[in-house]
């Protein structure tokens, strides 16, 4: 079942949140009732955190508190994402199987008492997950409630304990088909660790100073594919009693223990959960971030925003408020850019419990409250955006993303603990969307050459194919910029030799790096162009390459710092340093310029947001947000869905969804 068939089924785009009607009781459910009603929900997740009332005991299952509730959820006119409970093993599963408890990296096996608390590897837990998942789609697979399976929650989880080894051991013998290959690997010449024995073998566990680099790496690729095989045997017991579509909720953007490219080919529906990290612009930038990455991992199909916060934000220890409006700016930030409507964490705020503090769609206040009514005013909004069901979002730019770089940059002994590669990626993105540039995120080796610019931020691990196809990309008349410490090593983290970054890429770049400098915390670095470096520095020769801006002082006196290298059909950048934010804008505007791309709101001022999203018909609607402290006059005055009217200036902090010719 598509996206499109989803939507179909919730007769638009879907609005709504995790419901746990068991934190409650009768009175509190028929309130709930008539407030899902006013607030338009039509899509509620339900059981995610249900596995010790649905298996009170092993192998006995008690679903008829279920029936009630999606017998009433449908007479309600919401649907249901039943969920499988399976990220909350119950009390019984833990004291029956405690060799399933999650095993730290220093040994501590952790003991129930919050979520999360199981090892994916070990059989008693896979065992159980499959069984209550058939138990689950045996009994509710056809029910009429039902319009999506949500399987797990938040995938993620790692463990180092045997039963992770015995697995690991498993996964290396496929991957590199003997020991001999996998000690070349892991380069194990380097402090006597040549393994021997297939038993020798083990995680990457707590020891006396720097794990080996290949073994950290391949672990984490282990437990990516360990992530998915658990969620296969799930969708599959699901899939044999039910058609409906099946998914997990990836958790961006930074939960990086799984490969996303890899997970979200195997969902039916790709989901995700967004919690921005600051509030104000920076949250607004942050929901368009993972908004256009979810989209991609969706391959341009159309996705679902599983989980949102109604009012808060999570700022390291602490908790801060959203603006007044942000319910509506974030959700249609995110229904701009691709999403088939909007969910939340959760329905109602917990009275106890681990999350108390948790925003809600009703808060501890109840429904007369702020919240509650801004709530109420999305749920209407997005029921008048049922049209644009179905329809999808193209960029003319892309931000390259490959979890096997991220994880290069988490190994030990590393020249900086600097090379941070998600902000990375926060960095290229926030450039592009600071210019009013829809952004796509792509693979290395993905197809590349609809796109008139790549960024490149942060590729220290690149594989030979990866660099071959950039080189290509290159060669075929796109734009590419390549940024510090990019290409240093191949896909087994051995150190490329004879200059970085990898050889195709030099070519395509005309240059090549011989040696890298990392600065001092504090240090600024003044470039011949009136801009500075900071965090890194690098001392290249040009092959071709034509010098932008140079370093100014030091031993990388006169060396270049910018190139641009116009090779075959196209232009490849590269950049040696790290910019300040302003700087690095202005450069990104530069190639954008380079690259013959637009802004998405020509006529439109800074922060004004704009995405177009276009059906197969050729229908298109353009979502933009005023996130501006201002009024903001339209080039045009259009028709707006929000209001059902003609709409000529956007409020400061406005919205509106027009339809355009």
């Amino acid at each position: 079942m598509t996206s499109r068939s989803l939507t179909d089924r919730l007769g638009g785009l879907a609005f709504g949140g995790d419901y746990n009607p068991e934190q409650w009781d009768e009175p509190v459910w028929k309130e709930d009732d008539e407030l899902m009603r006013r607030a338009r929900v039509n899509l509620a997740t339900v059981g995610v955190f249900s596995w010790a009332l649905l298996e009170p005991e092993e192998g006995r299952y008690d679903f008829t508190w279920l029936d009630a509730h999606l017998a009433r959820l449908h007479e309600n006119g919401v649907a249901v994402d039943l969920a499988t409970p399976t990220a909350s093993p119950p009390p019984w599963f833990t004291l029956a199987h405690p060799d399933a408890l999650t095993v730290q990296p220093d040994g501590t096996r952790l003991t129930h008492g919050s979520r999360d608390t199981y090892c994916l590897a070990a059989p008693a837990y896979r065992n159980a997950a499959r069984r209550i998942a058939a138990a689950l789609a045996e009994r509710y697979g056809d029910h009429p409630a039902l319009a999506l399976w949500h399987v797990h929650n938040e995938y993620g989880t790692l463990c180092w304990c045997d039963h992770t080894a015995a697995a690991f051991r498993v996964w290396l013998r496929t991957r590199h088909g003997s020991l001999d290959a996998l000690n070349q690997a892991w380069g194990t010449a380097f402090w006597s660790q040549r393994y021997t024995s297939w038993e020798q073998v083990l995680p990457p566990r707590a020891t006396n100073w720097h794990k080996n680099p290949g073994q950290v790496l391949d672990f984490q690729r282990f437990w990516s594919d360990e992530i998915i095989a658990a969620y296969l045997e799930q969708r599959d017991a699901i899939r044999a009693h039910s058609d409906r579509p099946v998914t997990t909720n990836l958790m961006l953007p930074t939960y990086q223990n799984v490969d996303l490219w890899s997970f979200a080919r195997e969902l039916d529906v790709v989901t995700s959960d967004h919690y921005p990290g600051s509030p104000g612009l920076d949250a607004a930038a942050d929901t368009a971030f993972h908004a256009d990455r979810t989209r991609s991992l969706a391959g341009g199909r159309p996705w679902l925003l599983m989980e949102q916060g109604t009012n808060t934000v999570y700022d390291g220890d602490r908790v801060l408020g959203k603006e007044p409006g942000d319910v509506l700016r974030h959700t249609l930030g995110h229904i701009a850019r691709g999403s088939e409507g909007a969910l939340f964490f959760q329905w109602r705020q917990s009275r106890a419990g681990a999350e108390t503090w948790h925003s809600a769609m009703v808060p501890h206040a109840g429904p007369d409250s702020r919240v509650f009514r801004e709530v109420t005013q999305t749920g209407e909004a997005v029921a008048r955006l049922g049209e644009l069901a179905g329809s999808a979002v193209t960029a003319p730019v892309a931000v390259l993303h490959d979890s096997d770089a991220w994880w290069a940059l988490g190994v030990d002994g590393l020249p900086s603990s600097r090379l941070g590669y998600h902000a990375s990626l926060v960095r290229a993105h926030r450039a592009l969307w600071d210019a009013g540039v829809t952004a796509d995120f792509a693979h290395p080796e993905h197809e590349l050459s609809r796109y008139r610019l790549v960024i490149a931020p942060a590729l220290f691990l690149l594989s030979d194919q990866g660099a071959e196809n950039l080189r290509r990309y290159v060669a075929d008349g796109g734009t590419l910029l390549v940024q510090h410490a990019s290409g240093y090593v191949d896909d087994r983290l051995h150190a490329r030799l004879g200059g970085y970054p990898a050889a195709p890429l030099r070519e395509a770049l005309g240059l090549r790096v011989e040696e890298y400098r990392p600065l001092r915390r504090d240090e600024r670095i003044a470039l011949s162009d009136g801009s500075h470096g900071t965090d890194w520095s690098e001392s290249l020769r040009t092959e071709g390459a034509e010098a932008l801006a140079a370093y100014t002082h030091g031993m990388l006196a006169g060396s270049p710092a910018l190139t641009r290298h116009r090779f075959g059909a196209g232009q490849g950048w590269y950049l040696s340093t790290r910019l300040d934010d302003a700087e690095y804008g202005a450069l990104v505007a530069r190639l954008l310029d380079e690259a013959g791309v637009g802004s998405a709101a020509p006529g439109l001022p800074a922060q004004v947001e704009a995405v177009t999203r276009q059906a197969p018909d050729g229908r298109r609607w353009r979502v933009l947000i005023n996130h501006r402290a201002d009024s903001v006059l339209l080039p045009e005055p259009a028709h707006d869905l929000l209001t059902d009217g003609t709409v000529s200036e956007l409020p400061p902090g406005g919205c509106a969804v027009l339809r355009v010719a």
